[in-house]
């Protein structure tokens, strides 16, 4: 796949900070940059998210790479692998996000975690009231609500990189266990 929309030229510091924290540039901050508001609204927005506390980092980020095999957005799960990385998260259970049913690595609130973020992602929404309700007994409303809506930032981020034929972009390389394919699908 190849990216759909041209790359824009970022302003220099901007472009110098991105690689300062992540070593390049994000494809889809590129992509985006066609639009300089949308732009900066959109980072504005995924660094108001990064500072939510109310539900664990560890989940979310699950969370994002469950979104991201069920979409297929290579680029998400790539970074989101790194994301573990850096957060410190058991890589053998980041590897198997994308296989996680199969997986006997998980805790229960974990599989209720992806298995949520997977019944948001389905069209039409597949979440019932059973999975939401024990989701709420074991995270609280504030966490709960939390991770529902950064779900679906995660959509969004997924769903416009897919479209913009955005894919992976090698941030995965620094670390040393591959993600597991999704069962019966590679990821991007």
């Amino acid at each position: 796949m190849t990216i759909r929309v041209p790359k824009a030229e970022l302003p220099v510091e901007l472009r110098e900070n991105m690689i300062k924290q992540l070593g390049a540039v994000p494809e889809p901050v590129e992509v985006l940059w066609n639009h300089p508001e949308l732009a900066a609204a959109n980072q504005e927005f995924t660094a108001r998210v990064s500072t939510w506390d109310a539900a664990d980092a560890g989940l979310k980020t699950f969370a994002h790479m469950a979104v991201a095999a069920q979409v297929g957005c290579g680029w998400c799960l790539d970074v989101n692998y790194f994301f573990a990385l850096n957060q410190n998260l058991d890589l053998t259970k980041a590897s198997q996000v994308p296989r996680w049913r199969q997986a006997d690595v998980f805790s229960p609130l974990e599989r209720d975690v992806m298995e949520y973020a997977e019944a948001m992602t389905t069209t039409p929404s597949t979440v019932t009231d059973e999975l939401s309700q024990r989701l709420l007994e074991q995270l609280g409303p504030a966490a709960l609500v939390e991770l529902t809506v950064f779900i679906g930032f995660a959509n969004m981020a997924a769903r416009c990189n897919t479209a913009h034929g955005i894919t992976s972009q090698g941030y995965s390389d620094a670390c040393e266990i591959p993600l597991a394919p999704r069962a019966g699908k590679m990821p991007a």
